[in-house]
């Protein structure tokens, strides 16, 4: 059976042979050979030679069809090579069409020019090492092959930085190779290292047809860039998360630092921390007197003066006003439609400014948002020139939360505010200077805290009583009732035995013992 079945094969060679010489009128089939040519094993142009003598001058034809581009030419040149190239091509002798010589050309596909694949990845792979240890560098490749071709590529080469390994006594090589498959061969390179200096170090390739897998060795004990990266992508995630935090609640933290590190302006002698003008209006004054004041005295604890006077006179303030205006640490203006319209605020409003500005140093401007668009074009322009030296607050409709923007920057242009856990703290400006003065005193050592027994009794044998405070000064001993002619007294106390000084939790004693 075998026998029969190589008879067969043999038998369908060669009539496929003199089929191919039958076919083409122009094939002399004792003047036949076959070619093949691999694409991609060499490099363009390719060649097809005619054994005939080359001083002659040939022709050339394709499947018996005349090539009229290589007339002349004792050989057929391919700038490329594909599958509609193969064929038979027949030389011949010019003008004697018996010397001719027949070559069929078969084009595959190299197998030995296609890419390795390396194994596992082939990609760059980063190892870390010391100076005086040793590495290996395992390299393995895939590669199609196939034993018929001729050049085929089957060799791994290492290099270091680009230039080839030369050093045998620091490098070392070991190198294998097997088939998996039939048209496939598995290549594998060990590369053994030893570090013996930091020139070691440094980007190894392995190479097979003009492809490579790189292998970077870094030194471990020198210095890293990870954390210093990453230090830096902390800190830009900080910045970035403080400025969100801070374009959210920069008001909040500025009232904070005020309140904490800001300074105090209580020794100023002022009376009052805001003196509020307004026009008196129905609508103006609601907004002050319910709104406005209530939220500063009751919110911030701030004392507050009114007054419905024009703030910005066209002529020279009045002595009452400047003098409200001295006993106010602040000032604010309820800069209304109704109180740019008064006829000396429209026809003088830039004079009644510049008063402004020259009475106080920062004043305080309280636009509502509604009337605020029906001002004028040059009170605008004037208010924008001197706004460095302007505090200007718009109230909007969403103003009326404790929590809003408005009396947040309120707050921020009013006085820090002070408080006292003291229940005696009194006078701030007392307490803070020390002053030991009786009519400033709130908590004289000589004070009896005992309550008043006998409000209608006689002035001389009794003390005056500050309810307010805990007793922390001894009693004094009642008057003996043999006394010596008193002193005469400079004070007129005639009037004083019928009042009921135990009532009064302000009252200063001003008797002494002498006077006793």
């Amino acid at each position: 059976m075998a026998v029969i079945l190589v008879a067969f094969i043999l038998a369908c060679l060669e009539w496929d042979k003199t089929f191919l010489a039958t076919a083409q009128t122009c094939v002399d089939e004792s003047r036949f050979k076959e070619q093949v040519l691999y694409v991609g094993q060499q490099g363009p142009p390719y060649q097809l030679n005619c054994p005939l003598e080359p001083q002659l001058t040939l022709t050339w034809q394709k499947d018996c069809q005349q090539l009229l581009t290589q007339e002349g030419k004792a050989y057929v040149e391919f700038a490329s090579l594909s599958s509609e190239d193969q064929g038979n091509y027949t030389c011949m002798q010019q003008g004697n069409s018996t010397a001719s010589f027949t070559v069929r050309l078969i084009v595959k596909e190299s197998q030995c020019s296609k890419a390795p694949d390396f194994k596992p990845d082939g990609g760059l792979t980063r190892l870390w090492s010391n100076v005086g240890s040793t590495e290996i560098l395992n390299c393995t490749a895939l590669l199609l092959w196939d034993p018929g071709e001729e050049h085929c590529d089957t060799t791994l080469q290492w290099s270091k930085d680009g230039q080839p390994l030369t050093n045998h006594t620091l490098y070392m090589q070991n190198i294998s190779s097997w088939s998996p498959v039939a048209g496939q061969l598995m290549v594998n390179s060990l590369l053994v290292i030893t570090l013996r200096e930091l020139d070691d170090f440094g980007l190894y390739s392995c190479t097979v047809r003009n492809i490579s897998s790189d292998f970077s060795l870094h030194n471990s004990s020198g210095p890293s860039h990870t954390g210093a990266v990453i230090a830096a992508i902390v800190l830009l995630l900080f910045l970035t998360v403080a400025a969100v935090v801070y374009s959210r609640c920069h008001l909040n933290i500025k009232l904070w630092y005020r309140n904490s590190y800001g300074d105090y302006e209580l020794n100023d002698g002022k009376l009052y921390d805001a003196y509020i003008s307004y026009v008196n209006n129905d609508h103006d004054r609601k907004f002050v007197n319910f709104i406005l004041k209530p939220h500063l005295e009751n919110k911030n604890a701030y004392k507050v003066h009114l007054n419905d006077n024009d703030i910005l006179p066209g002529s020279e303030p009045s002595a009452e006003l400047l003098m409200n205006m001295s006993r106010s640490r602040r000032l604010i203006v309820v800069l209304s439609y109704a109180y740019l319209e008064q006829d000396w605020c429209s026809n003088n409003f830039r004079q009644g400014l510049l008063h402004l500005l020259e009475l106080c140093q920062r004043p305080i401007l309280i636009m509502l948002e509604g009337q605020s668009k029906r001002m004028r074009p040059e009170i605008k322009q004037l208010l924008s020139e001197h706004l460095h030296r302007l505090t200007i607050l718009t109230w909007r409709h969403n103003s009326v939360t404790p929590s809003s923007v408005f009396w947040k920057e309120l707050s921020l242009a009013m006085p820090r505010r002070v408080f006292f856990h003291s229940e005696s703290a009194g006078d701030p400006q007392t307490v803070l200077q020390d002053d030991k003065d009786p009519m400033l005193t709130l908590d004289p050592d000589y004070l009896d805290c005992r309550s008043d027994t006998d409000p209608a009794g006689d002035l001389g044998l009794r003390l005056p009583v500050h309810k307010a405070l805990a007793c922390k000064a001894p009693v004094l001993p009642v008057a003996p009732i043999t006394v010596a002619e008193p002193k005469p007294s400079d004070i007129d106390v005639s009037d004083l035995g019928s009042r009921n000084y135990g009532a009064r939790s302000d009252f200063y004693c001003l008797v002494t013992e002498e006077d006793l």
